[in-house]
């Protein structure tokens, strides 16, 4: 089955950029029909879509998230990324990866913003 893994730092400055890499593992990023997903938790909160990318580089945005989110790929690594530029503490959240449609996710990762 599909695997997913989040990395990057769990802990960043106010007006940083945040960037996570979700590896993909026994599921093609590129030739899926599916799209890949980051979605986030805040602290006791319910779940956030972030956005997602489509099997052609297709990316869509929450509205709200959309002026300071990116979403890119590395296809020779099979790796897709999240950059979310200008974080503040009400980004801290855990971060998830995942192929919604069916139900795969990464464990997530816990990012703080924090000085």
């Amino acid at each position: 089955q599909v695997q997913l893994q989040e990395s990057g730092p769990g802990l960043i400055k106010p007006s940083q950029t945040l960037s996570l890499t979700c590896s993909v593992s026994r599921g093609s990023i590129t030739t899926s029909d599916y799209s890949w997903t980051w979605i986030r938790q805040h602290p006791g909160k319910g779940l956030e879509w972030v956005g997602s990318i489509a099997k052609d580089g297709y990316t869509r945005y929450s509205p709200s998230l959309k002026s300071r989110t990116s979403i890119s790929r590395d296809t020779s690594k099979n790796q897709f990324s999240l950059h979310l530029s200008s974080v503040t503490p009400e980004d801290t959240a855990v971060y998830y990866c995942a192929r919604i449609v069916d139900d795969y996710w990464g464990k997530g990762t816990l990012v703080t913003v924090s000085s």
